[in-house]
Formats: structure tokens, sequence, C-alpha cells
């Protein structure tokens, strides 16, 4: 009987501490998303966009009148999003920052450059 109880207890405990871990992943997993932010961008070619960030994951891209919808996407630098045939990268979020606009190919990767644009 002396062994069972001090196991019983050690099981408990274990389990216990599994449950707080399990919360803790949880509450990780769902960051709270800041508002929108639209960003304004002046580019070379006297075009301009307008980003929205909608969360972390996330862009709508407002390019000659029309709104493209893109989701982040792998990049060695900076973020890059990719939808409706467009890839837009920036560098920071600061102003002055860089972005850039280009065609994104069918096979996934980056086509021509379209647009080189500084945050106003």
């Amino acid at each position: 009987m002396k062994i069972f109880i001090p196991s019983l207890l050690a099981a408990t405990l274990l389990m216990s501490g599994c449950d707080n871990a399990t919360q803790d992943k949880v509450a990780v997993q769902t960051p709270e998303v800041a508002p929108s932010a639209m960003v304004h961008y002046q580019c070379e070619s006297g075009e301009q966009i307008a980003a929205t960030y909608n969360s972390t994951d996330t862009a709508q891209v407002q390019y000659q009148g029309k709104k493209h919808h893109m989701q982040i996407d792998v990049s060695g630098s900076g973020s890059r999003y990719v939808g409706g045939g467009f890839e837009w990268w920036t560098k920071t979020t600061s102003q002055g920052a860089e972005g850039t606009l280009f065609q994104h190919q069918a096979d996934g990767s980056t086509g021509e450059s379209l647009e080189l644009c500084t945050e106003l």
C-alpha cells in the first residue's frame, strides 16, 4: 500500500504539470491581432500602392485601382506576400521603408519587378 500512494501522487503531479504546459501552449498560439494598418507607398513610376496589413499573415495591396489579397510566404529577409499573380515584398516597417511589387510566377518563383516604392 505504501508503494501505491507515492506512485499515485507522482502520477497526479506529473499530469497536472502537463495540463499547465498545455494551457501555456494554447495562450502562445493565439496572440492578439493588432488593428489593420494601412501604409502608403510612392513608386518610382509615379504609381501609388496602399497596403493594409490585417494580420501578420495577410496583406491587401491596392495597385492600379484593384485590390489584391495576399498571404505571407517564405522570404530570405523582410516580409513577402503572395496572391493574385503578384508578390509584395517589404524590407522594414518604418517611414521611408522600401516595398517592391513583382509578378509571381505559376511555379512559385519571383518574376519581373513591376514597381519599386518608398513608404510615405
